[in-house]
This record gives C-alpha cells, structure tokens and sequence, in this order.
C-alpha cells in the first residue's frame, strides 16, 4: 500500500509560493488584543466641541464608514480665562460627544494637562515656561499628592451624573515636557512616588469599571512606564501604559515600553500623535497618507492595544474644516476637499484598522519580502516599504499589506488554516485619495495559499473566512513511526482506508492523506 501524503495540486501551489519574492506567512502564534482606535475630542487650542456633535457622528460606532471607538478627553483644571487664551475648559465640554460614544458602544477616557493649580509648585495650571509665567516649572506639590486622586473622582462623580461612565483616567498629558500652556512635570521617581504611595484613592469601588493609565510622555519613553512595571504595588494600580510618538517612531520607544507591560498582563496605549507636524500648513499628500499607515502599522508590531490619534478635525485629520486655504488643489491630485464636516482621506486610511482589527488579536508573520531601500518617515527614522501585520478575529483572518514603492507586487499569503472566501479592501491615490473599494476575492476551493496583487502606493486589507469544516483536521508533517488509525470526512473509523480520508496519529495530532491500494 502506497500512501499519497500531498496533491499534485497542492504541489503545484507550493511551487507558486517559492517562485514568488513577496510571501507573508501567518502564524498561529498569538500576540496582543486590540481593544481599538480613536481620537481626541477637541478642535484648535484644545477646545472641546461641545454641542457640535458632527465629527463624532462621522468617525465614532460600527456602522459608520470609519469605525472609531475610542475617545481622549481633557479634564480640565479649570482655571480662569485670562488675557493668553487660555480658559475654562469646564468638563461639560465634551460631554455631548461622549454621550454619542458610550451610546455607539465605545470607550471614552479622561486626561489631565494640569491638575488644579491651587495643587502646583507655581500656583497656576500652566506649565511655567515662559516669561509672563515667571519660567517657574509647574509641578504637583508633595504635600498635594494626597488630594490628586480625589480629584480624579470628582471627575468620574460629574460624568456619571450626566450619564457618561468614564472607563480609565490618565495621571499626566506629557509629564517629561515643560511647556507654556496646560501642564504639570513629574519625574519617573515622582510619577512613581504617587502612584505607589496614593492610586489606592482612586474609586474603583463606586466606579468599578475605571481603569487607570499611566503619565503618557512625550516620547513614549519607558523611562515612566519601566519603574511603573517593576515595582509590584505600582504595577497592580496600573491597567494601561500609554504614551506619544513625538520624535520617536513606534519601534523605537514605544516598543521597548510595552515588553513589560504585556508581560504583566497590561494593555499599551499610543494616545496621541499627528503624523509628519508639517502638514499643519498644507494638504497632505498620498506619501503621507501612506506613512500614516506605516505608522499605524508599526504601533500593531510594536505591540499596541490602542491608538488614539490627535484632532478629530483638522485638514491634516479625519474630519475637514472647511478652511479656504487647506481646499483642494493641483499639487494633491485626487484628494477628498477640506469640506467642513466631511470625511478627509485619512479617515478611511484609519477605516482600515479600526473597522477590521478592533476586537482582533494580533498573531505573528514571518515575511520574505525583496531587498528595497527603506524609507525615512515623518520621525526621521526608518520605516520598511512593504509591511505587513495579521489579525484573528471570531472566524475570520485578517491580513494588511501596506505597499509603499512605485510598483505593484504579487503578494503570496499562506495562511494558518484553510479559508472559503475573503474580501479585499484597497485604498490607493486612484480611489480618491483613500477611500477605500472592497471587492470580493474568488477562491474556487478550500485552500490555505492565496497570491494577490498588490497596487504600488496602496493600503491593503484582506479578510478571509476560515472554512471550518475543511481546517477541523489539520495537515501535519508526515511522521511514519506514529501509530495512526483511520476516519472517513465525517469522523467515522475506517477498517480499509482508501481514498480521501483523515490519518489521526497517537500524539494527538492529524492530517488529511489520499490512500491508493
């Protein structure tokens, strides 16, 4: 008896497979959960919308086209308006646009730029640096550490009583930066010092869903979240370490940041940044729409539970202005128009993220992908030109392919088990500067090896149904010194196997063999 472990046409499909530079192999090795995508709520100067609703309505809930769910809020100190702008920012503020969220079944969290400056070493709430603030640095008084936490639960006490439960509170917006504004600087030792000795005040138990977030440095420097991890009465007042992107790319910083906090069990959140701060005074273009993706891409390989951008809207975001200036021109061929209230190219770009990988886990991929330089990106450090991540979620696997070069490749992706259907959704500058074109992807059979191409310049998501019925039994390396025994599809033994059927070993493990006589 001769046993024919693998189809000729299978064979045919490994020979594709190596034939091919670009092949994207996923694992079933699990990583991170995604809890999800978001952004702040409030336009320039860090106004809070208030009544207008509109950029939440767009971007926020499962059937909008973007698929936001989580949502940054300031908690004001509320200091009195004065001559340099800076005002009141009452927490009624957003209270309006967290109520859409909670109701689109989304996360909204609050964070302090200063606590109240009656508690600071300058007496105001803002940061000190500069000349009319005396160049005084603003920092949290020892003696007002004590009164920090229950400050954060009148807070969450005012949310609630407008209907709003907060799911986590931040300790500091950019602890590490002594600015002219809002803010509060605190050592790792003093961030420490206070999370250790007073978090025990905050409320969990009358708000018992909040969750507490790390100082979210500038950087993302683990310089605060490494002595937060180590130390085992800080680490256990800790859910979440966050941080920016400010002069450091993701897998610089950021990543060395979550190595300890996904060890103990913590989530890791990026919560703020705006990508290449140049286009603050100009449209951007596709290249950097493209290295929005790249970043995006590389905080999920850096091991990222939730990206929270800056500004809902802005030109430079997800939600137009309607500024004369930022309106469409030659240089930037194809793009959305900076309409006020109108979604901006780089909405769909986060579509792609925040409608497919929240709720997702993030498995590992082993990549051969050609030789091609590598990039700079708005950080000044370098970013790979064809990336790729891969997600599992209910019975779907999920695949991104961000392809940032001149030319199209033909993309061979093996999979972990067989699939019965899949979607692909492309945004290239060709649709409209992003908006992203779903179409369905013809698999003929069962199979766990699928070659597609892929557009130069373009963002890439494939979703692929598994076929349960064909990956319930799966393949395995041929080991002939196992003891086997013999099932037909249906799981039923088989005295005189022949044909297609199911070759299940004594260590547990199976394949599907074709037995000739």
């Amino acid at each position: 008896m001769k046993k024919i472990i693998t189809f000729l046409s299978a064979l045919m499909v490994v020979t594709a497979v190596y034939a091919d530079a670009h092949v994207i192999r996923v694992n079933k090795e699990r990583l991170q959960t995604i809890t999800g995508f978001g952004a702040a709520c409030c336009d320039g100067a860090m106004k809070p919308y208030g009544n207008d609703v509109s950029p939440v309505s767009l971007l926020y809930g499962p059937t909008s086209k973007v698929g936001l769910n989580i949502m940054r809020m300031e908690i004001s100190p509320n200091f009195i308006e004065n001559a340099d702008g800076w005002g009141d920012y009452d927490w009624y503020g957003c209270v309006p646009s967290a109520k859409i969220v909670k109701q689109r079944g989304g996360i909204v969290f609050g964070t302090p730029w200063s606590p109240p400056g009656s508690y600071k070493t300058n007496g105001t709430a803002q940061g000190g640096n500069a000349d009319s603030q005396g160049n005084q640095r603003g920092k949290l008084r020892t003696d007002c550490y004590a009164k920090f936490f229950p400050w954060l639960n009148s807070y969450l006490k005012y949310m609630k009583s407008q209907g709003i439960e907060v799911s986590a509170v931040s300790i500091q917006n950019e602890p590490d930066w002594w600015v002219d504004y809002s803010g509060c600087l605190y050592s790792p030792q003093e961030q420490l010092t206070l999370v250790k000795n007073y978090a025990h005040m905050l409320d969990r138990e009358t708000y018992p869903g909040v969750r507490l977030i790390s100082g979210e440095p500038l950087g993302f420097t683990h310089d605060y979240s490494d002595p937060l991890m180590n130390d085992p009465v800080a680490r256990q007042h800790i859910d979440i370490v966050a941080g920016h992107l400010y002069g450091h790319a993701p897998l610089d910083y950021m990543k060395q940041s979550a190595q300890l906090a996904l060890k103990y069990g913590k989530e890791v959140w990026m919560t703020e940044h705006s990508v290449s701060d140049g286009l603050k005074d100009r449209l951007p273009n596709w290249n950097d729409q493209l290295e929005f993706a790249r970043e995006l891409n590389e905080c999920m390989l850096a091991g990222c539970t939730g990206y929270i951008y800056w500004y809902m809207r802005a030109h430079w975001a997800f939600v137009g202005t309607g500024e004369t200036q930022y309106k469409t021109s030659n240089e930037v061929p194809n793009e959305l128009p900076n309409t006020r209230n109108y979604l901006l190219p780089r909405a769909y770009i986060m579509s792609h993220f925040a409608k497919n990988v929240t709720g997702s886990t993030r498995v590992s991929t082993t990549t051969t992908f050609d030789s091609s330089p590598a990039l700079k990106n708005g950080n000044g450090t370098t970013g790979a030109q064809l990336q790729a991540t891969a997600y599992v979620k209910g019975d779907s696997i999920i695949v991104m392919v961000i392809n940032s070069q001149n030319r199209s490749h033909s993309m061979t992706i093996r999979l972990p088990e067989k699939v019965k259907s899949g979607t692909h959704w492309l945004s290239t500058n060709n649709s409209k500067a992003g908006l992203y074109q779903q179409t369905d992807i013809p698999i003929s059979a069962s199979t766990k090896t699928i070659i597609r191409s892929v557009p130069a310049k373009s963002v890439n998501t494939f979703v692929f149904m598994v076929d349960h019925e064909e990956t319930a039994v799966e393949d395995v390396e041929a080991d002939d010194d196992l003891s086997s025994t013999y099932y037909d599809l249906q799981g039923r033994p088989l005295d005189n196997p022949q044909g297609l059927c199911v070759e299940r070993f004594a260590n547990g493990t199976a394949r599907k063999v074709y037995i000739r006589k």
